[in-house]
């Protein structure tokens, strides 16, 4: 389990999300991964699983103060790039995180039921193992299944020193039922959950920086919530998300690419150093 993190939510426009981004320059620096692709920003994807009655998704709607969301996450098509086990826990007003990266190919006996084990992970460490075993150990207990499929672009400032303040801006956050764990990055028919607004978010460890609270001041900014995998299904429909049909049943027609950058130009997650570095 990573130390216990704050996470502070803000939703405000583009422009306001342009000047904080010159505001933070002064104090953080841009997240190697964004550096070099146009806005700065690197693409996410996660998959959301889920109960057949979406008991993480009404923890959070109905705002209980102990809970926790299970997702795959990953960065592009490559059969070679991990997917991510991850476990994102709110324990009252603090985040803590479990993850782990795993092969590709055994994304879909896991999900199944196989116990998880080394042989799945592309790290030795043995954290990611135990995040992946108790990853299992919730889906297994909630029946979870894939139920959507989320897409945003990220912007994220980090510490020149630790790993103690972290700031991201994510914007085109995008929602579509995902029954199956396809992993691919095209999607079906989404909904852009928040429109053109940008998903601000403060991110510490113990104490709130000075600088936050100046820049909470400076942009009058309002705290608030904003889940993109639970907005996104009250968007939808709870019905819409537990009757979704897969992605190969779908008209081709309709299928729609996530905006992205160029594959060349995306970062290639092969190391246990890279991996590590994502988990931020």
């Amino acid at each position: 389990m990573q130390l216990q993190r704050f996470e502070l939510k803000y939703v405000v426009p583009e422009e306001v999300a342009l000047a904080v981004r010159d505001f933070v320059a002064s104090y953080l620096e841009i997240d190697e991964f964004g550096a070099t692709l146009p806005n700065l920003s690197y693409p996410v994807h996660s998959l959301y699983l889920d109960s057949s009655d979406l008991a993480t998704y009404r923890a959070t709607i109905n705002g209980d103060k102990n809970r926790y969301k299970l997702r795959l996450r990953f960065y592009e098509n490559r059969s070679d790039a991990p997917v991510f086990f991850e476990i994102k826990r709110r324990m009252n007003n603090t985040i803590a995180k479990q993850r782990g990266g795993v092969r590709r190919d055994a994304v879909d006996s896991l999900l199944a039921g196989q116990l998880p084990g080394p042989t799945h992970l592309i790290s030795k460490e043995p954290r990611q193992l135990v995040a992946l075993q108790n990853f299992c150990r919730l889906a297994t207990s909630l029946q979870a299944t894939p139920k959507a499929h989320i897409f945003y672009m990220r912007e994220a400032w980090i510490s020149r020193f630790d790993n103690s303040v972290r700031v991201t801006m994510d914007r085109t956050i995008l929602c579509d039922p995902e029954p199956t764990a396809r992993l691919n990055t095209d999607l079906l028919r989404p909904v852009n959950v928040f429109g053109n607004k940008v998903i601000l978010e403060l991110k510490f460890t113990s104490r709130f920086p000075d600088w936050f609270k100046e820049l909470v001041r400076v942009f009058g900014l309002m705290q608030c919530g904003a889940a993109k995998y639970a907005d996104g299904v009250a968007l939808l429909g709870e019905y819409t998300i537990r009757n979704a049909f897969s992605f190969d049943d779908a008209p081709k027609s309709d299928n729609v690419p996530a905006p992205s950058v160029k594959e060349s130009e995306l970062p290639k997650f092969t190391s246990e150093a890279e991996v590590g570095a994502l988990v931020k």
